[in-house]
C-alpha cells in the first residue's frame, strides 16, 4: 500500500511519475524575457550532459507548453521520435501537428488522471513556467530535478510563474560539476507535508 506522500490526483499506484527536469540561471530564471537562451545553450556541456541523456531513457513522454513548443520548433528541435508529446495551449493551431505531437485543451486534472492511468515510462514536464506552475498547483508533479547555472541573468522568465504558495520539498540529491552547475532532486511532498513524514 503506497504511502499517503505518493499518492498524486485520482493516481494510486503512482506507476508513472511527472518529472519536471530542467536547467536555470543562479537567480531561478528558465530564460530570458524574449525567450533568448545564449547563457545557457553557449556553455561547453560536459560528458554525460548532466545526466540528461540517461533521464531520457526513462521518460516516454513529454509535456510543453505552447510557448515553449513554439521556441523548440524555431531552434529545430526533432518531434515525432520516441516519445509522445502533448503541447498544453488555449488556442491550438490550424495546421496539423508534428508527428507524435498531440495538442491538449483539457485541464491539468483531467489530463493527468487519464495520463497516469495508461501504461508506460516517466514523464517529463519540459516547461515553461505558466505549465509548471499549473501542473504543480494540481499537485501533478513528483520531482523536480533543477540544473542550476553558475550566472545571473538579472531578469526573465521563472522557473514557476508567480503565485502566493508553499509546497514543501524533500531533497534526494546534489550533484556538483566541474563547470561550476549544481544539480539538485527534490521529491515534491505537497500540501501540509514536511521531509521525514
Amino acid at each position: 500500500m503506497p504511502s499517503s506522500k505518493s499518492q498524486k490526483i485520482n493516481s494510486p499506484r503512482r506507476k508513472r511519475k511527472i518529472i519536471v527536469h530542467i536547467a536555470t540561471s543562479a537567480d531561478g530564471y528558465i530564460a530570458r524575457k524574449d525567450d533568448d537562451l545564449e547563457w545557457l545553450i553557449n556553455r561547453p556541456a560536459p560528458k554525460g550532459f548532466y545526466g540528461l541523456p540517461a533521464f531520457e531513457r526513462t521518460i516516454d513522454t513529454k509535456l510543453l507548453g505552447r510557448r515553449t513548443f513554439d521556441w523548440s520548433l524555431k531552434m529545430g528541435a526533432p518531434f515525432g521520435g520516441k516519445t509522445q508529446d502533448f503541447v498544453f495551449t488555449h488556442h491550438p493551431p490550424r495546421d496539423p501537428p508534428p508527428r507524435g505531437v498531440e495538442f491538449v485543451t483539457e485541464s491539468v486534472s483531467d489530463f493527468v488522471s487519464r495520463l497516469r492511468a495508461a501504461e508506460g515510462r516517466n514523464i517529463w514536464l519540459m516547461g515553461g513556467g505558466g505549465l509548471i506552475a499549473s501542473f504543480l498547483d494540481a499537485g501533478a508533479i513528483d520531482e523536480f530535478i533543477v540544473s542550476i547555472v553558475p550566472v545571473f541573468i538579472g531578469e526573465g522568465i521563472p522557473l514557476i510563474a508567480p503565485l502566493h504558495r508553499d509546497t514543501p520539498l524533500s531533497l534526494r540529491s546534489v550533484k556538483s560539476f566541474a563547470d561550476g552547475v549544481v544539480q539538485v532532486h527534490y521529491d515534491v511532498l505537497g500540501p501540509g507535508k514536511s521531509p521525514g513524514e
